[in-house]
């Protein structure tokens, strides 16, 4: 008679079965560049910050090169509130002053760059704070936002136009992780607050990347919200077209995002829930992942 299988042994074998199912995972993105913008409650939570991290540095240790864009906020607005400097949002975005952008860099870099790095390097893997600024890895012009009340103007607020990735593949080459925040110079040189979701979907196809992964605080792309039974797991580009005039104003940037990453010859482009604890991780290793993928 078979002896009964331990809690212990049980554990490890599912570990094992995990293990195994990555495999297939693990030699298509071996080598490959995924994209991956963070943001959300992910952002502003120590403990989901510490498990990115942790996600960053096993990426990497197992062969996969991931680049990191971020923006910022929340940092920013409590940043902007400690100097007296008054956040004004205009169709519920931020507009960018002369005053306010040089602490907007500030806070991007120094704060939220420099803490993710920290927590990466003590994941044991290497990563360095890089923004648009460096290298002319971003070069961006000024634009208004369509909104419910017409255009506005937003101040000192642009969108990528170019990318010179070098920068990047340089740190990349360098068996380090690229951390970059979402400031960029314009012709002028006058610096501009660009959407971090569109600077990474940018990026993603000037790096030819494998995957843009948008970290998001809802479980994935619902065609009618709020009704939780329409999520989408999958979704074509040309699909996506069609339904993102209709969308909820705050996944319209994500969702274009992914849109222009697909267009611009990304294979996959994926909006996660970055309130589960390694959602990452269960996104690229796992056969039913998670999220909405979106392809061509």
């Amino acid at each position: 008679m078979k002896p009964a299988e331990s809690a212990d042994t049980g554990l490890a074998r599912l570990k094992a079965e995990t293990l195994i199912e990555s495999l297939g995972w693990l030699r298509e993105f071996h080598g490959r560049t995924v994209v991956i913008k963070f943001g959300g409650n992910a952002m502003v939570d120590e403990a989901l910050q510490k498990s990115f991290a942790e996600d960053m540095a096993y990426l990497r240790f197992v062969g996969i090169r991931p680049v990191v864009v971020h923006g910022g906020g929340p940092q920013i607005t409590a940043k902007l509130a400690e100097l007296g400097i008054e956040t004004e949002f205009k169709g519920g975005l931020r507009v960018t002053t002369p005053e306010s952008i040089p602490v907007i860099r500030e806070v991007l870099r120094e704060v939220v760059g420099a803490g993710l790095v920290g927590l990466i390097e003590q994941a044991g893997a290497q990563a360095k704070v890089l923004s648009g600024e460096d290298k002319a890895l971003f070069l961006a012009e000024k634009t208004k936002v369509e909104t419910a009340d017409g255009q506005v103007d937003l101040g000192l607020v642009g969108e990528v136009r170019s990318v010179n990735p070098r920068a990047v593949l340089d740190l990349i080459s360098d068996g380090k992780i690229p951390v970059i925040s979402s400031v960029a110079p314009n012709v002028s040189g006058e610096l501009l607050n660009v959407n971090a979701d569109l600077a990474a979907a940018s990026l993603a196809v000037a790096l030819g990347a494998e995957k843009l992964i948008v970290l998001t605080d809802v479980p994935g792309l619902y065609s009618d919200w709020p009704d939780r039974s329409s999520l989408i797991s999958e979704i074509t580009s040309s699909e996506l077209r069609q339904l993102i005039p209709n969308l909820e104003s705050g996944m319209v940037p994500k969702m274009t995002a992914c849109l222009e990453a697909v267009d611009g010859g990304v294979p996959k482009a994926h909006i996660i829930d970055g309130r589960d604890p390694h959602s990452i991780l269960l996104e690229i290793f796992t056969e039913s992942g998670v999220g909405t993928q979106v392809t061509k």
